[in-house]
């Protein structure tokens, strides 16, 4: 086997500067959260953050959006690790607005590097009772609004010429049904096809399209009444009685992830140890997609 040694040596002084040093990093719904954790995790590894977020509440979704102290505590954290943030406020369903802030960036930061398209709010309900709207604004936010941020920076990332990788976060849905959530699993497995065509699209451009699977992760969209009360039958379960039923669907002994998990993943997707992947889906689920599920011990 030949090794170059040159390229290794300079890999190697990459990663003491950080894994993503020098690059910019478009989030979406990064506000908290997991948009937040992937902002603070690309930002100790070295990049620079544009962070976006709607901070305000939406019609029809059971619990509040992130708002201004979120924006200004993903502000504080970034800032605390050296690095630059431009923090905008942007709705995902705003195609014109994606856009202006796209331009924004690279007036501001001169690139965009990578894409992280997290936004998106969940709701729950019967697929034949829920209304056309619950459908349309799920699948407006999660799948369409996927669309629009890649539509938005995409034309910026070929114009550089210097490739570039979008990660687009899924979820368990994406890939099987969950009850309730038929919306939901749709506007999933539509980002999964998105992402695949994606990558064949973009991959002469040298730019990479992937997408991460998660299944339950700590955060408002799940430690909310109404999805709780949608595991347990309870809204007003409390972790003693919530963890068990949730931690049912894992391999691993967990109801759930920490945004950070999720993260990690995104991380790798980012930097140059992922040269080669593209159009892959990854799943970070402690087992959920495992043909089997086993009793754990509480």
């Amino acid at each position: 086997m030949i090794f170059d040694t040159e390229i290794e040596t300079e890999r190697t002084e990459e990663q003491r500067m950080g894994r993503v040093h020098g690059k910019v990093a478009f989030i979406t719904g990064a506000g908290r959260g997991q948009g937040r954790a992937h902002a603070i995790r690309l930002a100790e590894e070295g990049a620079d953050i544009v962070a976006l977020d709607i901070l305000e509440d939406i019609d029809g979704v059971p619990y509040p959006m992130a708002g201004a102290a979120d924006r200004d505590a993903t502000v504080r954290a970034v800032e605390s690790l050296g690095r630059r943030i431009l923090f905008e406020k942007a709705d995902v369903r705003d195609l014109d607005r994606l856009c202006e802030v796209a331009a924004l960036a690279v007036a501001e930061f001169g690139r965009i590097d990578i894409v992280v398209a997290n936004a998106g709010a969940a709701t729950s309900a019967l697929s034949y009772e829920m209304t056309e709207a619950t459908f349309c604004a799920v699948v407006d936010s999660f799948l369409t609004g996927t669309w629009r941020t890649i539509r938005a920076v995409a034309p910026h990332m070929i114009d550089a010429g210097r490739g570039g990788s979008i990660i687009v976060i899924s979820s368990i849905a994406g890939l099987v049904a969950l009850p309730n959530m038929a919306h939901y699993v749709a506007a999933k497995h539509g980002v999964t096809g998105l992402m695949k065509a994606c990558a064949v699209e973009l991959g002469p451009f040298d730019i990479r399209v992937n997408a991460v699977h998660p299944s339950n992760v700590n955060t408002p969209m799940i430690q909310n009444p109404t999805i709780r009360g949608l595991w347990s039958g309870n809204p007003d379960a409390d972790d003693e009685e919530i963890i068990p039923v949730m931690s049912a669907m894992h391999i691993l002994d967990t109801p759930w992830m920490e945004p950070v998990d999720i993260s990690h993943a995104v991380l790798w997707l980012a930097s140059d140890e992922a040269r080669f992947v593209t159009g892959a889906s990854i799943p970070v689920d402690a087992g959920a997609l495992a043909p089997f599920t086993v009793a754990h011990r509480h």
